[in-house]
């Protein structure tokens, strides 16, 4: 993993980034096979931490799974 993969978790609220290292997301793509309602149902993740990884994604040419 390089230093990039996962730049995207540092500006995430702390609940989020718990919930998201726990459930073993570390990487944006591994968000590509999954849907934004998925992602939700993690504890700790919220309308804003939503928000921020579909806005990293965007960057990459990305988004979540439909």
């Amino acid at each position: 993993m390089t230093k990039g993969d996962s730049d995207f978790l540092h500006g995430l609220p702390s609940p989020a980034r718990r919930a998201l290292a726990q459930a073993g997301y570390t990487r944006i793509e591994q968000f590509t096979k999954l849907s934004a309602a998925e992602v939700s149902q993690l504890h700790g993740m919220g309308p804003k931490a939503l928000e921020q990884i579909r806005l990293a994604l965007a960057t990459k040419g990305l988004s979540f799974s439909t």
